[in-house]
């Protein structure tokens, strides 16, 4: 009777434990964990992008950087059909360079650059109020692979298909880079 009752509290604590940690969002494992808000106000499930290659661009309408939007639509239009798919999240942690509403911003990424990539809704990628998926992004403990202070607008996190971090890329690498096309067509 007793091994039945030690066997019976171990079952109830480890599901407690199990259930502390499904709960607590510093426990999150893959990009795919992830609820967000797109630019429209509406719920974005990461979820939906298992078995996807994604890029994931903090993205300024502002920026000196700004003309990436235009690689970054031409990479999505060119292999979106081949399971990849480039989410950007306006931030404005840099010199003010991304002021604007969800509604400009994404009214200047159509106008301008023809985006038809999921844009998510405007959120912080650093500090002390950074969106829980930069977080997870930036820190080695949540994410597996590294840690990785965002540098500028337009820094780029590359994502298997299982979810799981596997590079960080320089604002400055061009989206159309060879690393990234290979990363993208490698099976």
């Amino acid at each position: 009777m007793k091994t039945q009752t030690g066997t019976l509290i171990l079952g109830i604590v480890l599901i407690a434990i199990a259930v502390a940690v499904a709960a607590n969002p510093e426990t999150k494992s893959v990009l795919h964990d992830f609820v967000v808000e797109d630019i429209y106000g509406d719920s974005f499930d990461l979820a939906q992008l298992e078995g996807k290659k994604v890029m994931v661009v903090n993205t300024a309408s502002e920026c000196g950087l700004t003309p990436q939007y235009e690689k970054l639509e031409a990479l999505y239009r060119e292999y979106q059909d081949h399971g990849f798919v480039v989410i950007g999240f306006p931030a404005n942690n840099f010199m003010n360079q991304e002021p604007g509403t969800n509604e400009e911003i994404i009214a200047f990424c159509q106008e301008n650059y023809g985006v038809s990539f999921p844009m998510m809704s405007k959120i912080s990628v650093k500090g002390s109020d950074i969106a829980p998926v930069y977080e997870w992004l930036t820190r080695k403990e949540l994410n597996g692979l590294r840690d990785s202070e965002i540098q500028w607008n337009f820094q780029k996190f590359l994502v298997d298909e299982q979810g799981q971090l596997v590079d960080v890329l320089s604002p400055r690498e061009s989206p159309l880079s060879d690393e990234v096309i290979q990363w993208i067509t490698a099976n």
